[in-house]
């Protein structure tokens, strides 16, 4: 009989939980992204898969195309996740086609991008994805999630930030009443848990208030 001899395999070591989180409006969109290479290309994909304006996911492959110029220098090189929701997706929150000149109309939609750091974190020159989206055509149609709390983890900060939701609506969509959840990213595991208003999470969060 053969000796048996595994390979030695660790135990990962264990996150602390009272470090810094980050609390955001979850949207209930679609999940996209956006591949964007050194020399400006850009290319769009869905949760599942690499998508193309002729084998689109909500028309955010066009939008991507359309606006490839715009993007490549807001988000600069990288992977870039968020959410695209708005017009005809999902909650739709409110949003509706807008006019876009004469006998034409524009569906009114946001890609909203989930590492709020990223979005924020300023460059050598002082400038930020924020800053040039702040200055270019897609001021209102690229931004990132809405941050709600960020600090040491905290229950009653979560029972807040749902609490404030049901009460005051939507922070991405103001005047919209029925938002989903929010989304807590933990610092130092590098994880993202979600909390949601609907019979998932019922009585859960609410027993803490």
């Amino acid at each position: 009989m053969s000796t048996f001899a595994p390979e030695f395999t660790a135990w990962p070591k264990t996150s602390r939980l009272f470090r810094e989180i980050t609390i955001t409006e979850k949207l209930d969109g679609t999940n996209a992204g956006l591949h964007v290479s050194d020399d400006g290309q850009v290319v769009a994909q869905s949760r599942n898969r690499i998508i193309t304006p002729d084998a689109d996911n909500y028309g955010f492959a066009r939008w991507a195309a359309d606006h490839a110029d715009e993007l490549a220098h807001i988000l600069g090189p990288g992977l870039h996740f968020g959410e695209w929701w708005g017009s005809g997706i999902q909650r739709r929150y409110g949003l509706t086609d807008r006019p876009a000149g004469r006998d034409r109309h524009e569906v009114d939609r946001r890609f909203s991008l989930f590492n709020v750091d990223r979005w924020y974190r300023e460059d050598e020159v002082g400038e930020s994805m924020r800053s040039r989206a702040d200055q270019s055509l897609l001021v209102d149609a690229v931004d990132a999630v809405p941050v709600l709390y960020r600090g040491v983890f905290s229950e009653d900060a979560i029972t807040k930030a749902m609490t404030d939701l049901r009460t005051g609506g939507s922070y991405a969509a103001p005047g919209f009443m029925t938002p989903e959840g929010i989304c807590v990213y933990h610092s130092q595991s590098r994880t993202v848990y979600k909390v949601t208003l609907d019979n998932n999470d019922a009585g859960k969060w609410e027993a803490a208030a």
